[in-house]
């Protein structure tokens, strides 16, 4: 990402020496918040002490103590131990050599390391024992008296051996019931016959400015309470079409999989990524929401897994340029790129350059609206899909299949150069050059104020069809700029190739009268 800031997951692979930084240790905020009320399972009360009787913000309530007695006792510390070459989305805590527990990567005049120092050491020489199998840990939290937990897919990736601990004082063991990759959940079952403290769902939409209150198990140091606001809804994260919510209380290593709550006690969201360009918490935290929290859940108690409807197609959104090539009013739908061979929408005569605008009559707002609606439909559903096609507007009926576990990766490679003599096409910016074998025409030269240019367009790319219509030669495309024209439109759509990968890009003509 740039400006080195990613979207990480809270269980990344090791930390960094940002992980603990001295402000941390030295500043230490206290929020305030007030006594709750609302149900909460009678086996997650605790005794609370006295309500402060002063708010330091007018209207904020003294104290987050009561909701923290309630619902901590239901957050649960999760270690796993998986194979050693298994290191995709998991996270291991650095050990120093001969240590048997996990110390921070800390300067050697931090003042904290005296205090690391004290912690119990293991054998003097790291070659007293074998290498250990990659070890990583998380949170998670109890959703049910006889011991469901909830906790992240990337948490437990791998895992040939969980154990569950309440606050680092009991440590049971745990089975996998079932993960959902899409949404980064997974459901676990505690092996044992006792009854557990266990928290809820909320019911009641999140809003912007709400306080919340995240526990979980950071840089393994065990149970931590951290308060915030959310700071929005609905965020697109780049993982997949679901939203996510945007929390401003500190989420780092290891509270991935934690919860985080509402004033109530109730759970809103399952902390999942944190928005860093170090690794630290820098205030910006993401979690599943409650409502896709439930569904998921529901669905891996019963079957293990979510079975979810499946098109088979590559998808882009429409921009308002795609749609003034495709005559569409606004700027809305889905542009099928590509179709899967043998699937679902090839078999029922869905085709690339298809702009799909409806399914069920439900408008499609864009490409992650329509990944969503497909897959709140069973697989096997047949499903009306209405499509603008070539000025038209028709309904194609589609039998869903099922989601598949995998995508197929796309390798790219460069297309090689010929000494063909170019074509100018000055309304669009373009040299281009025709191909060897006639398919596609070549891109030579771009010019640099063009809006191919900024559509990032650049000379080696091939342009396959423009409006619908396959290209062979630069006059083709000549004539489609002449159609669109007549028909007053100042775009025109085209699939342009790079390598083995193929995209929609509609370019605007550039005005002459400038």
């Amino acid at each position: 990402m740039k400006n080195s800031q990613a979207i990480r997951t809270t269980c990344p692979t090791r930390p960094s020496r940002q992980s603990l930084p001295f402000a941390a240790a030295a500043a230490l905020a206290i929020f305030a918040a007030a006594a709750l009320t609302g149900p909460v399972p009678a086996q997650a009360q605790l005794k609370s002490s006295e309500t402060p009787a002063f708010s330091p913000v007018p209207g904020a309530p003294p104290t987050f103590a009561n909701l923290v007695a309630r619902v901590k006792p239901s957050v649960v510390s999760i270690q796993v131990v998986a194979s050693g070459d298994n290191t995709r989305n998991t996270s291991t805590r650095r050990r120093r050599p001969g240590g048997t527990k996990p110390f921070p990567d800390l300067p050697n005049d931090h003042p904290l390391n005296e205090f690391f120092r004290g912690m119990p050491r293991g054998e003097s020489s790291p070659r007293a024992r074998p290498a250990p199998r990659r070890r990583a840990q998380g949170s998670g939290f109890v959703i049910s008296a006889d011991g469901y937990v909830v906790t992240n897919n990337h948490v437990i990736s791998g895992a040939q051996k969980i154990v569950v601990s309440f606050d680092e004082k009991e440590k049971l063991p745990a089975e996998l019931v079932g993960t959902d990759p899409r949404t980064d959940l997974a459901l676990l079952k505690i092996k044992s016959d006792k009854q557990f403290p266990y928290v809820r769902f909320s019911k009641d939409e999140s809003r912007e400015g709400d306080w919340v209150v995240a526990v979980g198990n950071p840089f393994g140091l065990g149970g931590t309470v951290t308060a915030g606001i959310v700071s929005a809804l609905a965020r697109d994260i780049g993982s997949g079409p679901y939203d996510f919510l945007q929390i401003d209380a500190a989420v780092n290593r290891g509270n991935s999989g934690g919860p985080t709550f509402n004033l109530k006690g109730e759970v809103i969201g399952v902390n999942t990524a944190i928005y860093s360009p170090s690794g630290g918490n820098v205030g910006i935290a993401f979690a599943v929401p409650a409502k896709t929290a439930v569904e998921v859940i529901d669905s891996l108690k019963k079957s293990g897994s979510v079975q979810r409807g499946w098109l088979g197609v590559k998808i882009q959104s429409i921009t308002e340029d795609m749609a003034e090539g495709l005559g569409l009013p606004e700027d809305f739908g889905a542009l099928v790129n590509d179709v899967t061979k043998d699937g679902p929408a090839e078999e029922s005569g869905l085709r690339a350059g298809d702009a799909i605008t409806a399914v069920n009559g439900r408008r499609i707002e864009d490409s992650r609206d329509l990944a969503r609606k497909i897959a709140d439909y069973t697989p096997g559903t047949t499903v009306k899909v209405k499509v603008r096609r070539a000025d038209r507007d028709i309904t194609i009926d589609v039998k869903l299949g099922t989601f598949p576990s995998t995508n197929p990766q796309v390798a790219m490679q460069n297309d090689d150069d010929d000494d063909a003599k170019p074509t100018a096409l000055e309304e669009l910016g373009l040299s281009l050059r025709a191909s060897e074998n006639g398919e596609g025409v070549l891109i030579e030269e771009v010019d640099a104020d063009s809006d191919a240019a900024e559509k990032g367009l650049r000379q080696g790319d091939m342009i396959v069809e423009v409006n619908s219509r396959k290209i062979s030669s630069p006059s083709d495309i000549d004539e489609e700029v002449g159609k669109a024209r007549k028909r007053g439109r100042k775009a025109v759509l085209m699939v342009v190739k790079r390598g083995n990968q193929r995209r929609f890009v509609a370019v605007q003509f550039i005005d002459k009268k400038g």
